[in-house]
């Protein structure tokens, strides 16, 4: 069973370990193993799920809701987030004006088979719309009871500060922030995480294991397995590509001993390790097998010694990207369409 951290300052609880159904579900595989995968996580005791209206467009929603059907509501924590296009991404499809968010959260309710979601997360911040408008209508949207919670993902600090100043004058909360994060990628240290703790905000991060590459089975110099997140040209190739270094990877072969001492295995150690920061209230977590979700359970409640977390640091050395400005250097400049 994994332990469970307070969302936030606030008074909900979420499992450490969260389901989320970004790349997999409603797009590489199928509808019936997605389910088993959903069924899997509540059997390993996590209760919080997270989702985006744009993941599949709108498909891996509709999977999750089919597949939380006749559990008991009150006992879930349900995540989804707006911003990406979704539809035939016509001009109002996209960003965090009030005609797209407040459209967004009844569709996504549609879909997820539910009245309302746990957490309403804005996917990134929309430089087109003001930011006065899109806090607004989050404010109506917890009025109305659609959503109980705010979050952001992929702001930046600054971005943050501004969006909770706003929240707390119109008489609610940012929660969370769900950033990238992992041993290789800890661009949110620097600045995101020292603002979020100060505001009272915890990070949800995504990609704990860098897409796969943590878990050790990328090798240096051999053929990438069959049917792993490099091989997938529906998107995991080009997210993957950037770790897909010789130097990363014989780094990350050189964390098995680390792994073993702790008696974890490279997958448990990544997610440990990002459990390991007190601001981190979940690390996301998917899977394309069913088995693989109780693996990722046992990373719950770990505690690394501090002399491996240096040893950690020594291993990886330069190859750990920490510049703050990845997340505005990540970020769209303008509303997609």
């Amino acid at each position: 069973m994994p332990n469970y951290r307070y969302l936030g300052n606030s008074g909900l609880k979420i499992s450490e370990i969260t389901y989320g159904n970004w790349l997999t579900h409603g797009s590489q595989v199928e509808n019936d193993v997605a389910t088993r995968c959903v069924h899997a996580a509540l059997d390993a005791g996590i209760t919080t799920f997270d989702t985006a209206d744009v993941y599949a467009n709108t498909k891996a929603e509709q999977v999750l809701g089919d597949a939380l059907k006749g559990q008991r509501r009150e006992s879930l924590e349900i995540f989804t987030k707006v911003y990406w296009p979704t539809g035939p991404a016509g001009p109002n499809d996209s960003g965090l004006s009030r005609k797209h968010v407040m459209e967004s959260i009844n569709a996504s309710l549609t879909r997820l088979g539910t009245d309302y979601v746990d957490l309403y997360q804005a996917h990134r911040f929309d430089t087109e719309t003001p930011l006065e408008e899109t806090m607004q209508a989050f404010a109506d949207i917890v009025r109305q009871g659609k959503a109980l919670y705010i979050g952001v993902s992929e702001w930046t600090a600054d971005q943050i500060r501004a969006g909770h100043a706003l929240a707390k004058d119109l008489g609610f909360q940012l929660i969370s922030s769900q950033p990238q994060y992992s041993m290789l990628w800890r661009v949110i240290e620097d600045e995101v995480v020292p603002t979020s703790q100060e505001l009272g905000l915890s990070q949800i991060v995504w990609s704990p294991m860098a897409q796969g590459v943590l878990s050790g089975k990328y090798v240096p110099g051999q053929p990438l397995p069959e049917g792993s997140r490099a091989t997938d040209e529906k998107g995991g190739a080009r997210m993957i590509q950037r770790f897909m270094t010789d130097d990363v990877l014989a780094r990350v072969q050189q964390l098995k001993p680390v792994a073993d001492e702790l008696d974890l295995s490279m997958a448990q150690l990544a997610i440990a390790w990002v459990l390991q920061n007190d601001n981190v209230a979940a690390a996301l977590v998917g899977a394309s097998r069913p088995e693989q979700v109780a693996e990722n359970v046992k990373a719950s409640g770990v505690t690394i010694p501090a002399e491996l977390m240096t040893r950690i640091d020594d291993v990886l050395g330069d190859v750990v990207e920490r510049d703050p400005g990845k997340t505005a250097e990540g970020a769209p400049q303008k509303r997609p369409s």
